[in-house]
């Protein structure tokens, strides 16, 4: 029989440029404290740590939590590149469920360093090469790695759909009006879609660089634990995990000739439909969205992956504003990746306290009006997809 499980604790800290943060160790630290806090336990309560990070060595998660307390808990370092941060707590999500542990913590932090994603180990095949492979007749050889994969499953939905680049744009737009109102964010100007499309061109017909989130620094941590334990001990019980599911990729991948696969967009959708079974809660009935926008590109995809609209049909739901304020759902209330910004191990468990606030009602200037249903969608190429559904 499994538990309910309750999400009691959120912490965040303002993210940063690369090389105007703190270290890793206190930059994760300060995030764990500060969901502690917010739970309303101590860290001697925690059974079970799960670390997010991708850029670090081993048992770093391990380091960071030394400066919080040593009680000799299994802590357990999860990378699974952009979804790592989700990865973690998906683990602590099923100890939980399955009754292993009452409480567990979730956290992820990034020390990272300005410019393209690459390769670490150059002397060894890469994870992505299959990827890189599927493309490599499209791409441009001089389009960055994570580039080109986003690329061509963008220009497969332009050519699909007839979908224009002024709608990548748009979306970019949307993103910094929302960050304006998030002190955590690291871009709070506003860029209009007419700047977006003007900026330097990265991929002529496909991006410009606005369209592209920036490498980031930051920490996040969350705190669930069993509805028993959060009633026996007072704790905040009103956010709870509907469905939670964790899909890798699907022989579409590689078979089909669906460029739109090779950014994930099959194991999204796969891991959305698994999601909306569990929890008997279709798309239609979400108010509030947290999806993975690494690129521009890859929020429109997603918006049809998660069944937010029809497959084809993202255009059409930018135009009509149903992405933000006042639409049919608030998509990245936060600013998203593109504004609040990646720090990659950390993002997964951003996005879980951006929509834990809001189903709170704790959002202050960004508060959706009235939600109770949540949707998170955290992606990472090679590869792994994570959708949680969160409720009150």
């Amino acid at each position: 029989m499994s538990q309910k499980v309750v999400v009691a604790g959120v912490g965040m800290i303002p993210f940063k440029k690369p090389g105007q943060s703190d270290t890793y160790p206190v930059m994760g630290a300060q995030a764990v404290r500060l969901a502690l806090a917010d739970a309303g336990v101590g860290y001697e309560s925690i059974q079970q740590a799960y670390a997010s990070y991708i850029f670090g060595d081993s048992t770093a998660g391990q380091r960071v939590l030394y400066d919080v307390g040593m009680t000799g808990i299994p802590v357990i370092n999860v990378h699974n590149n952009c979804a790592s941060g989700s990865s973690a707590l998906f683990l602590a999500n099923q100890a939980i469920a399955s009754g292993m542990v009452d409480v567990a913590l979730a956290f992820g932090f990034e020390q990272m360093n300005p410019g393209a994603l690459g390769d670490m180990y150059t002397d060894r095949p890469s994870p992505l090469g299959p990827f890189q492979q599927q493309c490599a007749s499209v791409v441009p050889e001089e389009v960055a790695p994570a580039l080109r994969l986003f690329g061509v499953a963008a220009q497969e939905h332009m050519k699909r759909f007839g979908t224009p680049l002024e709608s990548f744009a748009k979306i970019r737009a949307k993103a910094s009006r929302h960050a304006v109102n998030n002190p955590f964010a690291v871009f709070r100007n506003v860029v209009t879609t007419e700047e977006v499309m003007a900026d330097k061109v990265m991929w002529p017909g496909v991006m410009t660089r606005l369209m592209a989130c920036p490498p980031t620094c930051g920490a996040a941590a969350v705190v669930l634990c069993s509805e028993a334990y959060a009633k026996k001990h007072g704790l905040d019980s009103r956010v709870w995990i509907a469905g939670q599911a964790l899909t890798t990729d699907g022989p579409e991948t590689f078979n089909s000739g669906d460029l739109r696969h090779l950014a994930g967009f099959g194991m999204s959708r796969a891991a959305a439909n698994k999601v909306y079974e569990q929890a008997g809660i279709g798309a239609d009935d979400v108010d509030v969205v947290e999806l993975h926008d690494c690129f521009a590109q890859n929020e429109l995809l997603t918006y049809e992956a998660l069944g937010l609209c029809p497959e084809g049909g993202a255009a059409k739901f930018i135009d009509d504003g149903d992405n933000t304020y006042g639409g049919k759902y608030v998509v990245n209330p936060s600013g998203g990746l593109l504004s609040k910004g990646h720090p990659i191990g950390a993002t997964g468990l951003a996005q879980c306290t951006e929509l834990v606030q809001q189903l709170r009602g704790q959002a202050d200037k960004r508060q959706v009006e009235g939600p109770r249903i949540a949707l998170q969608h955290n992606v990472g190429i090679g590869g792994a997809a994570v959708v949680t559904m969160y409720r009150t």
